[in-house]
């Protein structure tokens, strides 16, 4: 049986890879990104929509997706910093500009996505969410970057809450929390060959994609609440 998807993030990365490994080939799928992604799939369709304005992004997609069940929203979207994980990186030079544009993007957005499409996930019979979250959202990391770190703290927060208000509705809600990828790889490189390539230092998104597929595939009797997945190499925890 075919099923509908709502993926944010498609035109580059892990979004790309999800949208080129998770669905199957009758599966319908929306794609939202600023930018037009490379898709091959029948039942593709492209929303363009800019996640920094958040009010216009979530018309724009409701508008085209009107009263379409939905099986599957997966949320990987998630800016950062200009000098983020760099050794210059300095909080005080963030400027009003820069902070708003991450909270927007990475939280209003988000949540004004996921409100406005709850009625067309309660018309699914397995329906679930999932937010692409980071090990900096995570307690105690030794990250610097503030605003990219409280971004990721809220989707956390979006997700224990938002699991309760969608009980009754047996939606599952869940969140991966992901360390350092590989996204300069794509699908197409094996994982012995990314692991090679990084010296075992970042996770191949193939690992990740596992991940998606697993929540995925459970019953409405499961609740998959939070998946960390630092890098093995990763001292940041």
């Amino acid at each position: 049986m075919s099923k509908t998807y709502v993926i944010y993030g498609v035109s580059k990365g892990l979004g790309q890879a999800i949208l080129h490994a998770v669905p199957q080939t009758q599966d319908l799928v929306y794609g939202i990104s600023r930018s037009q992604p490379q898709c091959d799939l029948a039942h593709f369709k492209w929303i363009p929509a800019d996640l920094s304005k958040p009010e216009h992004a979530r018309d724009v997609v409701k508008n085209q997706i009107q009263n379409q069940p939905i099986d599957y929203l997966i949320y990987n979207v998630g800016i950062w910093e200009t000098k983020a994980f760099q050794a210059d990186y300095d909080f005080e030079q963030c400027t009003d500009i820069e902070i708003s544009n991450l909270i927007h993007t990475n939280i209003q957005s988000c949540i004004l996505a996921i409100q406005s499409l709850i009625e067309n996930l309660r018309l699914s019979p397995n329906a679930k969410i999932i937010l692409i979250g980071s090990t900096w959202g995570l307690d105690n990391h030794n990250g610097k970057e503030v605003v990219f770190s409280a971004s990721k703290f809220a989707l956390r927060g979006i997700v224990h809450a938002l699991r309760e208000s969608l009980r009754k509705d047996q939606i599952g809600v869940s969140i991966l929390n992901l360390g350092y990828l590989a996204t300069e790889f794509d699908l197409n490189t094996s994982v012995d060959e990314v692991l090679q390539h990084s010296g075992h230092e970042l996770i191949p998104l193939q690992d990740v994609i596992l991940a998606i597929k697993f929540i995925l595939s459970t019953s409405q009797a499961s609740c998959v609440k939070e998946i960390n997945m630092p890098a093995m190499a990763d001292l940041n925890l």
